[in-house]
């Protein structure tokens, strides 16, 4: 049962990181002036919203095994 529960979380690790970086390099994308016109306050909203996120998963991880937190676990 753990061996199955190591192997989803392999799994849909893979396939969610790998989404994700994906979308990343998209947002990425979006930093070329020559095809787009934005301001310092929105490019510094976006590095917040998404360094806030990462933030988040990190907290999750490293309180995973505490108990009674209200921390997010799988």
């Amino acid at each position: 049962m753990i061996i199955h529960k190591a192997d989803k979380f392999v799994e849909l690790a893979n396939k969610r990181v790998n989404r994700a970086i994906n979308y990343l390099k998209s947002i990425g994308k979006l930093s070329n002036k020559n095809n787009y016109i934005y301001t310092d306050d929105q490019v510094k909203k976006i590095i917040n919203v998404l360094q806030k996120e990462i933030d988040s998963i990190k907290q999750n991880f490293q309180n995973a095994g505490n108990v009674g937190t209200d921390v997010f676990k799988l």
